[in-house]
């Protein structure tokens, strides 16, 4: 996914109230962006850090910049550009879903989003092909690296996501496909779920897997041009 529009370099001041973010531009403005990241943001909201900002595309929002990258040594690794925007994956699977880039879901040939399911939620994506059993589709934002190379999920305690996996696991009893996407928008070499932020996500994903739902991890590319799932890694959860 290209940016249409070069990114703006900054360096942050502060994130506070969840959404929102100071950030002195290289210009010397300060401005404050959207920050599309409900969690917690460990080692990602340093006072100082390189930041890139993408303009708003609707003129007449309030906020005129959102927060997309930072730059850290996350988990002590070297510098990296880390995705922060969780508005992003979802538009990231959608565009290699249509490019077949995600070898396990190349055979559908149709994909809806936000399809309701379960209790009162929607699903991501809902993919079909004639003959085929549909699949529910889930997909998840990684940010959190606490250990150089080692992708976990989630950085805080995650109701809702923990929700969607009970549901999942319904989807596959009554007979349909049902996995789940982590994307992770930065490098890293192994993925698990953190289960000392949140031990009844890992309760929940444990039960989606004992179910039959399928996980799957990919890392993206991240360049101050462009962000796009790049390769599979492995989630090293034990069973």
């Amino acid at each position: 996914m290209r940016f249409q529009e070069t990114l703006l370099e900054g360096r942050l001041i502060e994130r506070y109230k969840r959404f929102l973010a100071d950030i002195e531009l290289d210009t010397g403005e300060v401005v404050t962006a959207h920050c599309a990241n409900p969690g917690a943001m460990m080692g990602l909201k340093e006072p100082g850090s390189r930041v890139f900002l993408s303009r708003a595309s609707n003129p007449n929002r309030k906020l005129k910049y959102n927060w997309e990258f930072v730059e850290v040594a996350a988990g002590g690794g070297p510098l990296q550009l880390i995705g922060i925007n969780t508005s992003r994956p979802n538009l990231l699977v959608a565009e290699a879903l249509r490019e077949g880039r995600l070898a396990p879901f190349a055979a559908y040939d149709r994909v809806r989003p936000e399809v309701k399911y379960g209790k009162n939620s929607r699903v991501d994506f809902l993919l079909e092909k004639d003959g085929e059993p549909p699949c529910y589709l889930e997909v998840k934002n990684c940010h959190l690296m606490r250990e150089a190379g080692f992708a976990e999920f989630p950085d805080c305690v995650a109701a809702r996501s923990a929700k969607h996996l009970y549901e999942l696991a319904d989807m596959k009893a009554e007979g349909a496909r049902a996995a789940l996407v982590y994307v992770i928008q930065m490098d890293a070499e192994r993925f698990d779920v953190a289960r000392d932020i949140d031990p009844a996500y890992d309760k929940a994903f444990r039960h989606a897997l004992a179910a039959g739902v399928e996980s799957y991890a990919y890392v993206c590319r991240i360049t101050p041009q462009e962000v796009t799932i790049d390769r599979p890694v492995e989630i090293v959860t034990p069973r």
